[in-house]
Parts: structure tokens; sequence; C-alpha cells
């Protein structure tokens, strides 16, 4: 939604391709902005399978492609893009973190926590995956976030798994985290189709293909660390780098670790609270991929830079840029620029 919305405001229009496992979402956003915008056919869908993408991608002329996916499609788009020298804007996965300091708001972070990991079936790349919280808090934010969780249904808080695949990828992810760490909420057995139960483990290790890889379902790992900076180093060891969160009762250290936090966004005290401000950009680093939507960045991101120069006056008694100058010409130039630029004498 954010590129269809940047694309066209930049002044683009806009061929949407989305899943194939979701195409009525396509279908009716074009059907809408028609009724809205019937003078203009700026906005598009076209529906079909992984070949309809790849031939958008490599099609020269399409002046920008915008993908919303995986990391591993997202280099088969890139590849498909090259031929052209097509530029690319890609909005990939993430293996968010959270951080807990000593002196935050428990309830409020373990709210946060349960929110961004379960909300959307865990279906959100800026949701939480994994949280990472200080020794002398870790007991009591354990107590707020199973207590917590144990109300939340699946089918009733949240919904289903939207692609069939990704249950293979939860069920396997849940396996190895209960086979390295500790069960604190649900298991293996959290995952029966379309659904998936709550799950909290932890003590997993961090060389984990549940730590490691995105899960993209309604699960948290959670680890203790003896203070924020191993908090941070363990946060930043990600391939990932799209979003995080930090919950500190410091203001100053919140906003320290924020900055530091490897990743194109990172909330304070709030979850995804950076979703909700227009002018903020949104995009990651690393897998996460690269581009910017939203804001400023989000407009640039879909328009070209162009630089137009024009004479306003030609310089006194000298031509560079021609084949009559001489050496006086460039001896003047040099006595100018160390007048303007250079360093003088006190």
């Amino acid at each position: 939604m954010g590129s269809i919305a940047y694309a066209l405001a930049a002044g683009n229009a806009v061929v949407f391709k989305p899943s194939e496992l979701t195409p009525g979402v396509g279908v009716l956003l074009a059907e809408l902005f028609a009724e809205a915008v019937p003078e203009h056919g700026v906005f598009r869908t076209v529906t079909g399978l992984g070949e309809t993408g790849a031939a958008l991608a490599g099609d020269p002329g399409v002046g920008k492609v915008a993908f919303t996916g995986s990391t591993a499609t997202a280099k088969r788009v890139m590849a498909a893009c090259a031929v052209n020298l097509t530029p690319l804007v890609a909005e990939c996965g993430g293996k968010d973190a959270l951080i807990v300091d000593e002196g935050a708001d428990l309830p409020a972070a373990a709210d946060a926590a349960l929110w961004g990991a379960l909300s959307n079936a865990g279906q959100t790349c800026v949701g939480v995956e994994r949280a990472y919280v200080v020794d002398a808090v870790y007991d009591d934010f354990m107590g707020e976030l199973t207590r917590r969780a144990r109300e939340v249904r699946a089918g009733e808080d949240y919904g289903p798994i939207t692609m069939p695949a990704q249950l293979d990828v939860i069920r396997r992810h849940v396996q190895d985290a209960v086979a390295g760490g500790r069960a604190v909420l649900g298991g293996p057995e959290s995952v029966r189709a379309p659904f998936v139960d709550p799950v909290i483990v932890e003590d997993v290790p961090e060389e984990s293909a549940s730590v490691r890889e995105e899960t993209f379902g309604p699960t948290l790992t959670v680890k203790r660390v003896a203070d924020v900076e191993e908090a941070l180093e363990k946060a930043n060891a990600s391939a990932y780098g799209l979003a995080g969160t930090v919950f500190s009762g410091n203001a100053r250290r919140a906003v320290e670790l924020a900055r530091r936090m490897r990743g194109g966004m990172t909330a304070i005290n709030s979850i995804i609270s950076f979703a909700a401000v227009p002018s903020l950009p949104f995009g990651g680093v690393g897998d996460s991929g690269f581009g910017r939507i939203h804001g400023a960045d989000g407009l640039r991101e879909f328009s070209r830079p162009k630089a137009v120069s024009r004479q306003r006056f030609a310089l006194p008694g000298m031509n560079l840029t021609s084949f009559t100058r001489g050496q006086k010409d460039l001896d003047r130039l040099v006595r100018l620029v160390t007048f303007l630029h250079g360093r003088r004498k006190r």
C-alpha cells in the first residue's frame, strides 16, 4: 500500500501484481480507485503466478519495480530487473527484536511484545520475533508476558496463516526452538492448520534457525541478558535489519539504543509507532532490503533527480571550457579559488 500510494503521489502510473494467494485484494483496490478517479487509468491490477511478476520485472518499459515479500524472492526479482537496469525498491522480511531495559514499564513492554509477536497471526514484517530482557527485570517481564499471552486465542484474537507453505516454516522453527530452549507457552502442537496458537520459548540458542531466520508466525523467543549492551549486540547480530523496539525508563539511554539498533526504524516505549507517522521513511537494510517508502524519502524513491544549470553571467576575462583558454586563464582561476576557499595566514 505504501509503494502504491507514494508512486501515485509522485506522478507515476502503477501496475500492481498482488500475491497469487491474495489476488482479490489487488482487484478490489483497482476497482475502488477507478470509482474514485474514473478519468484516469493510472492504477491497474494484473493477477497471476510468479511468471506474471517475472514478466513485469523484466519488461524494459517499466520505470521502477517496488517489491514487498521475502528476501529470496527479492533476489530473483532483482536479477530480472538487472537485465534492463530497472531500479528496484525492496521491502523484505525482518527478524525484529525488542529490548527491555531496567526501569521499563513492564506491563506496557509485555503488552507491546505480545501485540508485535501475535497480531495478524505474526504475519507482520515489522512485528516482534525476538525479545532481549535484562536480568534485573526478566522474571517480572516473563510473568506479565505469559499471563497476558494465555488470554490470546487464535481464531478469535487473530486469524489464520495466509500462506500454506508458511505453516511448514513455523512448525520447523517451533520444533527447533523447543529442542534448544524451554517452551513457556505452546509448542509443536500449537500448529493446527490454518491457525497457530501463541508460542513463547525462552533461552533458545542464538545460532538456532528460530532466532536467525524469519518465522512470520505468532511465535516469540525471549532471552535473558546481563545488560542492554549484550541485548544490543544480540539484536544487531541478525542478517535482517528492518525494525526494532526499545522499552526503557531512561529516556536518554533509550534514544541511544534506538539509534544504535541496526535497521531502518525503531520505536521507543511503543510498538510499530513509526509506521503511524507519515513523514518518517519506512524500509530496511541487509536482508530486509533497501529503498524507502513514506515521507519525503518515499516520494523521492518514485521520482528521478535531475540537475539543470543556467549561465547567469560569464567569468570576466576567462573561458575555462574552451580550447582558447591559456595559461593566464588557469593562473587566474588558481588565484580566485585560493582567495575564496584557501587557508589564509593569520
